[in-house]
């Protein structure tokens, strides 16, 4: 005797996708993952530029207006690049992380070289690794299926 497959299971009403919290956590999540993230990469930036001298204002300015313009840009990417192609999208993210990589290198003393290398290598990965998986789930036509 032949059943129906069973379908999808949600919890937050939109076909195809299990959700463990409910709405309200992931709005309160979109907020929060920039902000902590750019909290926590403001103040390695800070570290970095301050060598193990004292902590200063200007630091601390530096460490907040760093982990500012890291959290809005990366707001910005978590909610612009889903809804572009796949290529884009993993550009943008490899750019993103490329760029945040060498200027946390910049920040310790190193050559410009360096950190600029180290930056392309970084956003060759993310671009090769973002690629993959946003490859790997979507249809076709570029739909994703989760």
């Amino acid at each position: 005797m032949t059943h129906a497959a069973p379908g999808p299971r949600t919890a937050s009403g939109r076909p195809g996708t299990i959700r463990l919290f409910s709405e309200r956590a992931h709005g309160v999540a979109r907020l929060a993952v920039p902000v902590v993230l750019g909290l926590v990469y403001g103040y390695w930036a800070a570290a970095n530029a301050r060598h193990g001298g004292p902590v200063t204002g200007g630091n601390i300015l530096f460490g907040f207006v760093t982990a500012l313009v890291f959290a809005v840009l990366c707001a910005a990417l978590l909610s612009v690049a889903p809804k572009l192609p796949r290529e884009v999208h993993a550009a943008l993210w490899g750019a993103f992380s490329g760029i945040a990589v060498g200027f946390l290198v910049n920040q310790s003393d190193t050559s410009v070289l360096r950190s600029a290398a180290l930056g392309v290598a970084a956003a060759a990965f993310v671009f090769v690794f973002a690629f993959y998986r946003y490859y790997t789930h979507e249809d076709a036509k570029g739909h994703r299926i989760e």
